[in-house]
């Protein structure tokens, strides 16, 4: 059994459905082959999965506890315990398993708004609602399921060619792959960053012109279905880049002020715009989950009935041409209706999105 592998000899998988909520918007996790640990001074007296679960930044905690249940992993020769404590020169075992089964997954015919769509790859509009990858609640209807009556080849891709996901009530651009090379080539573009991903927001309060909010994101441990900014070992680096586009004062009757906002991430983590703007006091209009912060009486669910989130933009290095390509789309009526009754213009909208456009990957 080989020894911890370095990043450059992982692969991507995608982390399972049960691992986090049906609205996750994250990169592949990384694989790894087989490998062995022997605990250091710095792990001594902790819990296995904690332990694993920060030599292994990259492969989220639940994953790990999988593992442990699927006996994949041994400590010192034995099938380890998940709440097992691990001490210094004890060796570590573990067998990774990608456990993405496309073909339990059944096709069903829906409406897909298709931007662009070749041998390679498939570009969608994915409207707010629908979820992305069946899970608990959600174990049909989703754009997984989608995707296989639309191609019934994408059943011999992994996750049905799901590159990256959209939040359920995230509206916007994504792409899938249609062949297994694609979606190699896509996850490592999404490793090195080379994918650009922008996105418009509404935000509370009066936001700086430009910041960029550079904190890493760990599960809530008050709230399994939540996450928050950490400096735990455990927790995964997170970097946003926000732009102010326009801010106004609320209508009469109600208080503080909307920002609207250009976000390009550079990671792709859990619900990582909401999470950031939050944790700056700019909590997004609509959000259900990442509400702290947000004045009583301003703009809210009554008026938009999921967070004020849409990916504008995404652009990429074509799998097969390796031509840099770029789309944009605009947010659909509910959100655009609430930014032109707050004071956008369509042509500021067109203006922004296009502007958008012309920046090319990052």
């Amino acid at each position: 059994m080989a020894t911890l592998p370095q990043d450059g000899e992982r692969r991507g998988i995608l982390p399972s459905e049960s691992e986090d909520p049906d609205d996750i918007e994250s990169a592949w996790e990384p694989a790894v082959r087989e490998f062995a640990i022997v605990v250091g001074t710095e792990g001594s007296g902790e819990r296995l999965d904690r332990y694993l679960a920060m030599r292994l930044s990259d492969v989220s905690r639940n994953r790990i506890q999988k593992w442990v249940e699927d006996e994949r992993v041994q400590l010192n020769g034995a099938l380890a315990r998940t709440r097992a404590i691990v001490y210094a020169g004890d060796r570590v075992d573990v067998q990774p398993q990608d456990d993405a089964r496309t073909a339990d997954w059944q096709p069903e015919p829906m409406d897909l708004s298709i931007v662009w769509e070749d041998e390679e790859i498939i570009v969608i509009d994915k409207p707010a609602g629908l979820v992305v990858h069946p899970g608990a609640g959600n174990w049909s209807g989703t754009l997984l399921n989608g995707l296989l009556a639309h191609d019934p080849r994408l059943a011999g891709v992994p996750r049905a060619g799901i590159v990256h996901r959209l939040d359920a009530g995230t509206s916007g651009l994504m792409v899938v792959a249609r062949t297994p090379a694609a979606q190699f080539d896509l996850v490592r573009q999404l490793q090195e960053r080379t994918v650009h991903r922008e996105y418009w927001a509404l935000a509370s309060g009066s936001v700086t012109p430009t910041m960029t909010i550079d904190a890493a994101i760990a599960r809530d441990p008050r709230n399994p279905l939540r996450f928050r900014t950490s400096k735990a070992p455990s927790a995964r680096s997170a970097r946003t880049h926000v732009r102010r586009l326009a801010h106004w004062k609320a209508d009469a009757g109600t208080k503080g002020e909307v920002s609207w906002l250009s976000c390009r991430l550079e990671t792709g983590r859990t619900h990582q715009i909401r999470i950031h703007l939050e944790s700056v006091g700019h909590p997004l209009l609509g959000d259900p989950l990442y509400r702290k912060h947000m004045p009583s009486g301003l703009h809210d669910r009554e008026r938009l009935a999921r967070q004020a989130l849409h990916a504008v933009r995404l652009g990429l290095i074509h799998p097969a041409s390796k031509s840099a390509m770029s789309w944009s789309r605009l947010p659909p009526e509910d959100l655009a209706g609430l930014l032109r009754e707050l004071g956008a213009s369509p042509e500021q909208m067109r203006r922004h999105a296009a502007q958008a456009q012309d920046k090319g990957p990052s």
